[in-house]
């Protein structure tokens, strides 16, 4: 979620500031990407089942910790509900 803000993109709103209480970070991560995730946890997985816009490949950006493992992420940023 911090790099999709200092990228200056202004779609993800992440009114909450990480704190994972809003889902308004809520992105698409690439199949060979998100199997390199860990498992989604259960408050995570319930804000993304307030979206109807989720699929399997949801996450929260604010609960992705990048590192070296995931460099060259890509994510596409899910509609508004």
């Amino acid at each position: 979620m911090e790099a999709i803000k200092e990228a200056g993109i202004d779609e993800v709103t992440a009114i909450c500031g990480g704190c994972m209480s809003c889902a308004t970070c809520h992105v698409y991560i690439e199949d060979e990407f998100h199997a390199l995730l860990p498992t989604r946890s259960e408050d995570e997985a319930s804000l993304l089942d307030s979206s109807s816009f989720r699929t399997e490949q949801s996450r929260l950006s604010c609960q992705i910790e990048l590192s070296d493992t995931l460099d060259g992420l890509r994510a596409k940023i899910a509609p508004e509900d």
